[in-house]
Order: structure tokens, then C-alpha cells, then sequence
């Protein structure tokens, strides 16, 4: 094919995918309308993550006045913000318990697209950064995790950091150790210590929402532009207006969710539900602790590390992530009914290996 047929099969593909026709106020909002059918309570997934989103930004923004991010005094700026600070305990509850809600109704959110085939002509670029999103609100849990600088989430660090080393290990000789190099990059040295700890602060704070902002912008103008997906095979024929009607029922359900999670940050301290909570800061000569679990969201794949050969698990991790990249081209022929056995085969995976992932190990390992 030559270059210039090339460029205007791109320049077309992008036209339709981005119509300049349809970049008004009007035309994306007021004459916008969402099919109403039996999956229709899955339109909402996408607005709760990014409610839970704006609330990581506001409670963000309201801890940064008392963290430090100082290996000497971050883990006492923590305890302070918690124990002394009117309200510090609730706004880092909030925190911490929207950062999981919002992970989950991510995964959620993308389950339910691939199921209803939104993923099809023309909304592969929507696809393509919804799961760019998912991508980062992971790195946003294991870049947080380390900011308290408590035993378990140094120690924790330093185990993801060290699987990336052993890659090395599958590699030719000349690159044998350009896994080691990537790691030291990513900490600041050969150990996790105070330039790890600016590293991830500066990740979390800046890197990260800087993206996201940028890429969950060209994600909301890409939904505006093209429509709810149908959904279903036999779509209704009936729909309602996005404006006023869907938006006031997505608020009812932020109003409804948002007092839910008031009630569980005020009355379920985030610490206590953990197997390691805040407890005392990072002793660098003490001992690490026993059976250091990641958060629940990386169960999905921590589990399968610690029974599986690491090259399985890492090359099937890295085709998933290519794979979910790819879906639009993958699945554009499939019907919607073997879409949602997938979905649902995979929904019960995450949730049988969050659930039982401890007990399950304990079996097939023989209980060590």
C-alpha cells in the first residue's frame, strides 16, 4: 500500500472516530440519548468511577497540607493527619475506601462494555483509553500503597519492584540484566529508600493525575460524540434524554453512593480492615513481616505468581494487556452472546481469586 493511501485511510479512520460535525454543546449533550434496556444499569458504572475519581482528587488534595514525603517523617505526617488532624481520619478513609471503589467499578465498568460489545465501530478509541484508565488506576493503587512508609508497604515494594528483575532471568545475555536496571531506575538506586519514596509521591501526585486527566478528557469527549452502545442484540427502541433526565439519575446514584461510603469511612476505620494496618514506621534493619499480600485488586494476579512458574504468569499477564488493547480488532465478529460468557467467566475468576485466593493457595501448595 503507499504511503499517501496509508495516510488517507488514517486520516479517514480519524474522521470517523472524532467527527468534527458533532463537537458542539447540542449535539453532545442535548440531543444525546441513552437506550434503555435490561443492561441498562451498566450505563452507570462509567460516571460512579469517575465520581470516585473526584473524590480521590478532593481528599488528595486535602491530605498533601499534612504528608510529608520524607522517609524521616512520612509515616509520622500519616499518624498526625489521622490522630490529631479534626477530620484526618475520615478524609484519609475516604481516600483509601474510594481508591478501592473506584478500582472496582473501573473493572466493572470495562466488564460490562466488552459484554455489550461497546467496544465495536466507531468506539475502538474509546475502548482503547477506558483500558488505558484501568492501566493507571492500578498504578495509582501500587504507587499510593508506599506512601505511608509503614514495614508492610516497603517490604511489599520491594517485592513488586523484584519481580521485575526476574525477567533477567528469561532474557539473552546482553539484556540478562536490563531488568535490574529498569528496577534501579524506577526506585532511585539498588534499594527502596528516600528516592523511591519521591519517586512514587511524585508519580501519584503529578504523573498520574496529569494523564489521567488528559486521557479520561478524550475518553468523556469520545462517549459525548458517539452515543451509549445499544448494548443488546434487539435494542428496545426506547430511549431517554441524556439531559436532564440520565444525568439527574446518575446524581441520585453519586448521592445514594456517596452516603454509603460516608457511613463505611466513618464507622469502618481503613486500617482495621487490613491484615497490616497503619502500625509502626519502616525499620530497614527489622524483619519482614509474614505472608505480605498485595491490596485485593493485584490478587488476580499475585495468587497465580505464587503457584505458576513466573514466566507463565508474566507472559500471560503481558498478552492480557496487549489483548485488551486489541479487543476491537479481536472480537469486532463476535456475537454478543460469547462476549458475555467471557465476561462472565472472567467476573467469577476476580471474584473467586479475591475471595478464596488464600485458601485456594494453601491447597494447591500443600499449606506452606
Amino acid at each position: 500500500m503507499k504511503p499517501a493511501t496509508r495516510t488517507r485511510r488514517f486520516v479517514a479512520f480519524l474522521a470517523e472516530r472524532l467527527p468534527a460535525e458533532k463537537m458542539s454543546l447540542q449535539a453532545m449533550v442535548q440531543k444525546k440519548e441513552v437506550p434503555v434496556h435490561r443492561w441498562s444499569w451498566a450505563y452507570y458504572l462509567g460516571g460512579l468511577a469517575l465520581f470516585f475519581f473526584v473524590i480521590q482528587i478532593v481528599t488528595g488534595l486535602m491530605m498533601l497540607f499534612y504528608y510529608e514525603p520524607s522517609v524521616a517523617t512520612a509515616h509520622a505526617s500519616v499518624e498526625h493527619l489521622t490522630n490529631n488532624v479534626p477530620g484526618g481520619a475520615l478524609i484519609r478513609n475516604l481516600h483509601a475506601w474510594s481508591s478501592s471503589a473506584m478500582i472496582l467499578s473501573v473493572m466493572l465498568h470495562l466488564l460490562t462494555t466488552f459484554a455489550m460489545k461497546a467496544f465495536g465501530r466507531p468506539r475502538e478509541l474509546t475502548w482503547v483509553s477506558g483500558v488505558l484508565l484501568l492501566f493507571l488506576v492500578f498504578g495509582f493503587g501500587f504507587t499510593g500503597y508506599l506512601l505511608p512508609w509503614h514495614q508492610i508497604a516497603v517490604n511489599a515494594t520491594k517485592v513488586g519492584l523484584g519481580s521485575i528483575e526476574q525477567f533477567g532471568e528469561y532474557l539473552p545475555g546482553d539484556l540478562a540484566d536490563l531488568p535490574r536496571q529498569i528496577r534501579e531506575t524506577i526506585q532511585g538506586g539498588a534499594t527502596v529508600g528516600q528516592a523511591t519514596l519521591s519517586r512514587f509521591y511524585a508519580i501519584h501526585v503529578v504523573v498520574l493525575p496529569l494523564i489521567s486527566l488528559g486521557l479520561l478528557g478524550f475518553h468523556l469527549l469520545s462517549v459525548q460524540l458517539h452515543g451509549m452502545s445499544p448494548g443488546v442484540d434487539r435494542p428496545t427502541g426506547r430511549t431517554e434524554k441524556f439531559f436532564p433526565l440520565f444525568i439527574l439519575k446518575d446524581l441520585k446514584v453519586w448521592g445514594v453512593v456517596f452516603l454509603m461510603l460516608a457511613v463505611v469511612a466513618i464507622c469502618i476505620p481503613f486500617d482495621a480492615f487490613l491484615d497490616y494496618p497503619l502500625g509502626a514506621p519502616y525499620n530497614p534493619l527489622g524483619s519482614t513481616p509474614d505472608g505480605i499480600k498485595p491490596e485485593w485488586y493485584f490478587f488476580w494476579m499475585y495468587y497465580p505468581l505464587e503457584l505458576l512458574p513466573f514466566w507463565l504468569v508474566a507472559g500471560g499477564m503481558g498478552v492480557l494487556q496487549v489483548g485488551l488493547l486489541l479487543v476491537p480488532r479481536i472480537f469486532r465478529g463476535t456475537s454478543r452472546k460469547v462476549l458475555r460468557t467471557l465476561a462472565a467467566a472472567a467476573a467469577v475468576y476476580l471474584i473467586v481469586i479475591t475471595l478464596f485466593g488464600q485458601a485456594i493457595y494453601e491447597m494447591f501448595s500443600g499449606g506452606h
